[in-house]
């Protein structure tokens, strides 16, 4: 297969799976308002598409968070049954094995969203500000801590502008008060695995590894910003 169609091809795979799951979704309302992030960043990437093509690496792992998230938006996060299709198949439920209650597949998809998503960040980071060795790996972590912050602000924000009716079903809290807080944990914590995973990788393939890290550490400029600035350069 020639690489260069790839995207094309998770595009329209991706598609398909999309409308096969707009069909009879638990929650009409619920489902709008978990695919509208979605169809924005997908809208997004193939508009850039031209002008910042992402390598295949990392559009096959947006491409991996998307279908989880689609999957979530159809059953909606809390309801969506993998105890029922592990019994089918295995003969026991996850729940019975892990010995949990709780609904987790937000918490593994909130996970793999800093797991999956921090590699394509780093991309931006690293060919948009050629961030370099210590950089190229903070700011990926500190991007995907923000934005699942942002998330969070913007679900919450969703449910009391756009549809308060939904309520819990939305935010899938599933009653508990700290359901955001270890959303983001989880998500901080997939980004660091996947950026070490990234390290050791690149540590093995690149010779000037530790150059690079010193480099990014190094004092560029002694004099302060600031006042000082203002007061040489007329800048801040």
């Amino acid at each position: 297969m020639n690489s260069s169609r790839l995207p094309l091809i998770l595009l329209l795979v991706w598609l398909a799976l999309a409308v096969a799951l707009a069909f009879g979704p638990y929650d009409r309302g619920d489902w709008a308002l978990e695919n509208a992030l979605a169809v924005a960043f997908v809208l997004v990437l193939v508009l850039t598409h031209r002008r910042f093509p992402f390598s295949n690496v990392s559009y096959s792992l947006m491409f991996a968070f998307l279908v989880l998230h689609e999957v979530g938006a159809h059953y909606t996060y809390a309801k969506v049954p993998y105890d029922a299709w592990s019994e089918s198949i295995f003969g026991r439920s996850i729940s019975s094995v892990l010995g949990t209650e709780r609904n987790h597949f937000d918490r593994v998809v909130h996970y793999l969203y800093g797991f999956l998503l921090s590699y394509p960040m780093r991309e931006i980071f690293v060919r948009i500000a050629r961030a370099i060795g210590f950089w190229g790996y903070c700011l990926p972590l500190m991007m995907t801590m923000a934005t699942s912050c942002l998330y969070e602000i913007l679900e919450w924000l969703a449910t009391l502008c756009v549809a308060p009716e939904l309520g819990a079903a939305y935010l899938g809290t599933q009653g508990d008060e700290f359901d955001a807080i270890k959303d983001m944990a989880l998500a901080s914590l997939g980004a660091c695995v996947s950026l070490v995973i990234v390290a050791m990788i690149h540590r093995s393939l690149a010779r000037d590894f530790q150059e690079q890290w010193a480099e990014s550490l190094r004092v560029k400029r002694r004099t302060p910003l600031g006042e000082v600035a203002v007061r040489e350069h007329g800048q801040l």
